[in-house]
């Protein structure tokens, strides 16, 4: 006699990824609690049928303010600045989330994450995968796939690393011990899907010294030309 199936509603559904960028800087006072949002979103993982992608991405603009951030760059200012170009906002701003590319909104507002988490999870996905190669204390070398899909996007690889923190000495956090989670240590293009066409990499990345290993995380993406997250997945990188 062949064993009793489980029931249906016995197996776990499918989980979808979506892409959640914070835009955030220690030199802003209201951005710790989006910071702490993002961290729960993150461990958590509250969304039925969702798998939250996190990034916190440092903006330098409030640098000269008090407090420079020792995440911030340049190239997260400008990242920024085209999403705020690709979905109409007046300016940049922090604390800032934006989901899939797609939308954005004030990144301390818990209600309207969670509600916008569950509904990008119903636009449909490209597959991406990602997995790891070969670690080493210095660098690791990933293994990157994407499916072949109906539209064409650049794909990304984001370093990112949790368990950090900072006390601030000066600016509108000044006293205050700042912590994050899914910090982006280095975010760069690693080549392009053309339409129709699976795509397959494997990027070599070096690991700087300061960054602690059983922290980080890779995060690879494809976004078409209009800003749009088509697909995203992510691996751990110590094992």
């Amino acid at each position: 006699m062949l064993p009793a199936l489980p029931a249906a509603d016995s197996v776990p559904p499918a989980r979808t990824p979506v892409l959640l960028e914070l835009f955030t800087s220690e030199g802003c006072s209201s951005c710790p609690p989006a910071d702490a949002l993002l961290a729960k979103l993150d461990e958590l993982q509250p969304v039925t049928g969702v798998t939250v992608i996190a990034l916190e991405e440092h903006v330098d603009y409030w640098d000269h303010l008090g407090w420079r951030d020792p995440f911030s760059s340049a190239d997260f200012t400008a990242r920024q600045q085209r999403y705020a170009e690709s979905l109409h906002v007046e300016s940049p701003y922090t604390p800032q989330m934006v989901i899939d590319g797609r939308l954005e909104f004030v990144g301390n507002d818990s209600n309207r994450a969670l509600h916008e988490l569950a509904n990008a999870a119903r636009t449909p996905k490209t597959p991406v995968h990602v997995a790891v190669r070969d670690y080493s204390p210095d660098r690791v070398s990933l293994d990157v796939h994407a499916d072949a899909a109906g539209s064409s996007g650049d794909v990304w690889l984001a370093l990112a690393e949790t368990g950090l923190s900072t006390d601030v000495a000066r600016g509108e956090n000044a006293g205050r011990n700042l912590k994050h989670s899914a910090v982006v240590r280095k975010l760069s293009a690693i080549g392009t899907v053309k339409a129709g066409e699976p795509f397959s990499a494997e990027p070599l990345v070096k690991l700087a010294k300061q960054w602690k290993p059983e922290n980080l995380r890779a995060v690879v993406f494809v976004q078409d030309a209009s800003g749009k997250v088509l697909g995203a997945a992510e691996v751990a990188l110590a094992r």
